[in-house]
């Protein structure tokens, strides 16, 4: 075996491992494509259910199933390791209803003996048959935008007028492949009227809801009586009633649009009148019904957005009358008391999710810290994004928590949840990962005259590091030698040469410390290319144990021992 590929040691081998497999696509880090189907995220805090507290565990999932989440997980030798040392796993996030990845069908035409007061139902938005499958694309940049906000199941809803059609339970996995967890889960409906035809009013799309419901009802009956004798005429079904029948006969519950408060009280109204299964959607001002929502026993889905407080901003603050002084003052209170509607939810026990619909997925951190602020606690807010719809959906057996034999949804974040400064890095879909670029955090120099900053929580850093890691390719190690600079943490690593040419050395970037926890990065080039390695580890003590990680070849332990500590620490 040539000598100087020996002397390479472990660097040596993993880059050249990596520059011959990289055509190859070991790892995509779009997820969208694979070649192991096993991962391992390691060391990782992790936060099974709402109102876990989080404890360092590995996950291992494989097939796009969980196989286990714990201290002491065995993994097999074909998994793909994350390492999670300073990361956090959230179970993947859930959209109650959305439209993200749906096309609008195309008007049907009228034809030249259309009367508006009796439309075609088709011509009216009237098409229960449609189904959300038939227009949706997984391929959709919007899909790409949700999942990068952290979600990674949505229950779609077809575009159209008063009943747009069925919606489907898909996973916002890899576009490529069958998504649908699920099909037909809900018949959609709202209060939207057709302009200059009947139904033209909220209370012709009452009217009308009351007209198909029933009827459908009277066309059950016809079937069976035509099923059980003779001699009966057979029934003549229109679509609208066929698509119908499971919601007169509450196997398919009815996914009711309601924004306002008049139009929570009219769907409200209509479930009781006729008994169907009803979920309400899009809420926006519902305040004053949550006592109505609560008694009816309906679950729902609010919108993932707070009013903006454009009308706040634009007020002024001198050069007014008292009356528009009383004015400013009730449109405030009113601006304050929508923010806090979902912490009023929790607080009367109202089972409910979120709704992406019409929302923006680059304002979900942002809006789920505002709602916080007005009082939703963190454990409901997660639980809104988890486990509620999953309960409303029918699918808390597969999915909402992170357990043994559940779907491989994950959400990996740089912090805790709902902290204002936490990124996500990668989203687990369907078992496929997804990789998004963190920003590193601004970092502000003191003076030149400012003294050395205190070693956090008496942990010592600053020195000179001896360092191994264990990889398929052996063991090898180096130096690393850390020193604050302006309260800045810096330094260098020394490592095997990929060229075979004995030891060769880096400057340390984006090193930080948080709490024990000490992170670095540098880079190594080889044959004309360049990649960045990842260190990190806890440190007790003198001693340090972690991971180095290698992109596109995965993580390996690495161990530390400082062996001189700098007089600063």
């Amino acid at each position: 075996m040539n000598k100087q590929f020996l002397k390479a040691g472990m660097l040596g081998l993993l880059v050249a491992g990596w520059l011959s497999q990289s055509a190859l696509a070991q790892s995509d880090p779009s997820g969208k494509r694979r070649v192991t189907s096993t991962y391992a995220i390691t060391n990782a805090t992790v936060f099974k259910a709402p109102g876990d507290p989080g404890s360092k565990a590995t996950i291992l999932i494989k097939d796009g199933v969980i196989l286990g989440v714990g201290a002491a997980i065995a993994l097999p030798k074909e998994a793909k390791v994350i390492a999670g040392d300073s990361l956090y796993v959230y179970p993947g996030f859930i959209d109650g209803a959305g439209n993200m990845g749906i096309t609008k069908p195309k008007d049907v035409e009228r034809t030249k003996d259309f009367v508006s007061s009796t439309p075609p139902d088709e011509v009216a938005g009237i098409t229960p048959w449609r189904m959300a499958t038939d227009s949706y694309s997984a391929a959709s940049t919007t899909v790409d935008d949700w999942r990068k906000a952290g979600f990674t199941l949505s229950q779609v809803v077809p575009d159209g007028g008063m009943l747009p059609g069925k919606t489907a339970l898909v996973l916002l996995g890899e576009p490529k492949t069958n998504n649908f967890l699920k099909v037909n889960t809900a018949v959609a409906a709202n209060f939207r009227s057709s302009r200059g035809m009947y139904p033209a009013t909220l209370a012709g799309v009452m009217a009308k809801f009351r007209d198909i419901y029933q009827n459908t009802a009277l066309v059950i009956d016809h079937e069976r009586m035509f099923a059980a004798n003779s001699g009966v005429k057979r029934p003549q079904a229109s679509p609208t009633h066929t698509a119908f029948m499971p919601v007169v006969q509450k196997q398919l519950p009815v996914l009711f649009t309601a924004g306002s408060e008049l139009e929570i009280r009219r769907a409200l109204a209509l479930q009781k009148e006729l008994g169907f299964k009803l979920v309400l959607t899009g809420l926006e001002n519902y305040e004053s019904v949550i006592d109505e929502i609560k008694s009816s026993g309906t679950s729902v889905l609010i919108k993932l957005q707070v009013p903006d407080d454009k009308s706040i901003k634009a007020q002024k603050a001198d050069g007014i009358t008292e009356a528009t002084k009383a004015q400013y003052a009730r449109v405030k209170e009113a601006y304050d008391q929508a923010l806090k509607q979902a912490a009023q939810l929790e607080k009367a026990g109202i089972l409910f999710g979120f709704s992406t619909t019409d929302a923006k997925a680059t304002d979900v951190q942002k809006t789920m810290k505002t709602m916080i602020d007005n009082g939703l606690s963190s454990k409901a807010a997660l639980a809104a994004l988890t486990t509620n719809p999953a309960a409303i959906l029918g699918i808390s057996g597969m999915a909402g928590t992170l357990e043994k034999g559940k779907l491989a949804n994950l959400v990996v974040t740089t912090d805790t949840l709902f902290k204002e400064d936490t990124q996500i890095k990668h989203v687990i879909a369907d078992g496929y990962v997804f990789d998004y670029e963190v920003k590193k955090k601004a970092v502000k120099a003191e003076p030149a005259s400012a003294k050395p900053e205190a070693a956090p929580n008496g942990v010592q850093v600053e020195g000179v590091w001896e360092y191994t890691s264990e990889t398929p390719a052996g063991s090898s190690g180096g130096e690393i030698t850390l020193k604050r600079e302006n309260g800045v943490l810096a330094g260098s690593i020394t490592y095997d040469d990929p060229s075979g040419s004995g030891k060769a050395s880096a400057p340390i970037k984006n090193a930080s410390l948080t709490g024990k926890t000490l992170s670095f990065e540098f880079d190594v080039a080889a044959g004309g290319m360049s990649l960045t390695v990842t260190i990190s580890g806890e440190i007790n003590g003198k001693n340090m144990e972690g991971a180095l990680s290698v992109p596109q070849m995965g993580s390996f332990p690495v161990k530390a021992t400082l062996s001189s500590p700098s007089q600063a620490n």
